[in-house]
């Protein structure tokens, strides 16, 4: 016996309906998995890229304290208000006012490590003297520093800094390449950006810790004015730069005279020389510079110099 057109058209009705029905749960249910297997996916992937070993998390520490501060680069001479964490080492060659030079190897430079968010110090390697006139070569004295950022605000939350530095020199130089008494220098830097433009300031006294009639006090104030050339391409690591650089003397046998160079210089970098997993920079490059100091004042304890720097950030 046939069904009767009324049972086959429910039927019809029933199978349609049934039919849109698992269409529409598909099409809904589609999207909400993708997104949960996008959000398991975000989760493995931040799982996979957090810092594991100990390295990893003091570095990403490191990374994060330098984002909040500006992105300039360490001029030639000055010491930069910045906290960096690299190997430096700086080469100089200079006359003295009688013509005869003097090569000066390390020029009291060597690793600089951020300790925490607002600490750096830096252990210097004691320079040595080549000189060409016949004293004697010889080491100078080893030298630390230490520097607590107490400001600061990168290129998008205001592009300024403010540190203050506490260095000090151990009088272990030979043949007369060093003082004869310990010495602590406290200073204060800053820096302001404007665009492209990065301006810098830094002043502070030495205080001899013994014989500070014979030694006198040296108050040293240095101004950079640097440019970023771009932020893209390759223009976009070269940092031309102007720098003037002081000392005033006030007692010891050079008292009452003030020495002033003007530095023209140059920082090439910073190259990174790895990359992360994903083919961003890393934090190991190579940045290098120079610039030339030439005398501007009547007293000047040599006539001009020839700087040059290498520096391996990481």
């Amino acid at each position: 016996m046939m069904p009767s057109t009324s049972v086959t058209y429910s039927l019809k009705q029933t199978i349609a309906a049934r039919a849109f029905f698992l269409a529409f749960s598909l099409a809904t249910a589609a999207p909400l998995i993708a997104n949960a297997q996008i959000s398991a996916n975000a989760q493995q992937s931040a799982t996979v890229q957090q810092p594991q070993t100990f390295i990893e998390r003091y570095q990403a520490g490191v990374t994060a304290t330098q984002n909040e501060q500006p992105h300039w680069v360490t001029p030639v001479v000055t010491v930069t208000p910045r906290l960096d964490q690299e190997l430096r080492m700086d080469f100089v060659h200079q006359y003295n006012p009688k013509g005869f030079a003097v090569w000066n190897y390390s020029n009291s430079k060597g690793l600089e490590l951020i300790l925490e968010r607002p600490i750096e110090i830096l252990i210097n390697l004691p320079p040595f003297f080549n000189r060409s006139n016949g004293e004697q070569d010889g080491f100078g004295d080893l030298s630390f520093n230490s520097k607590v950022r107490l400001f600061s605000r990168n290129e998008e939350h205001g592009n300024a800094i403010v540190t203050v530095f506490f260095a000090a020199t151990v009088p272990t130089g030979k043949n007369g390449n060093g003082s004869c008494c310990a010495v602590v220098t406290p200073t204060l830097a800053v820096g302001k950006g404007f665009g492209q433009l990065a301006l810098t300031s830094t002043a502070g006294g030495s205080l001899p810790i013994t014989n500070a009639t014979g030694l006198g006090h040296t108050i040293t104030w240095n101004n950079v004015i640097q440019y970023h050339l771009a932020k893209t391409g390759a223009a976009r690591f070269v940092w031309p730069e102007f720098e003037f650089n002081s000392s005033i003397y006030k007692g010891g046998a050079d008292a009452g005279d003030i020495a002033t160079f003007a530095t023209p210089g140059m920082i090439i970098g910073r190259f990174p020389l790895s990359h992360t997993a994903t083919g961003a920079p890393g934090r190991f490059g190579l940045t290098f510079g120079g610039g030339e100091q030439i005398a501007v004042t009547h007293f000047h304890t040599y006539n001009h110099a020839t700087v040059l720097t290498v520096r391996l950030p990481f």
